[in-house]
């Protein structure tokens, strides 16, 4: 969850912030956000909602396994450059 934590830096909310607008424990918001535990669809749309609106869930709540690595390497074997 590394835009939701840079967002809530940015924007001064905290973790009891998530807490009380969620109705959960502190221990759970941060499992939540060290993806131990997932956050549910209604517990990412009140937080997008009341500390972010103008911000897209699929971004905030991305997964840090979901970015995706440039790969190193990306030419082409020497038989593939020549038919292509």
């Amino acid at each position: 969850m590394k835009n939701l934590s840079a967002e809530m830096r940015r924007y001064g909310v905290t973790n009891i912030d998530l807490q009380n607008a969620i109705g959960c424990s502190l221990k759970t918001v941060v499992n939540k956000l060290n993806e131990t535990s997932e956050f549910s669809v209604s517990e990412a749309l009140s937080i997008r909602d009341k500390f972010f609106p103008s911000l897209r869930i699929a971004y905030l709540f991305a997964s840090d396994g979901d970015q995706r690595k440039k790969p190193a390497n990306l030419s082409l074997p020497q038989e593939d450059r020549d038919s292509a």
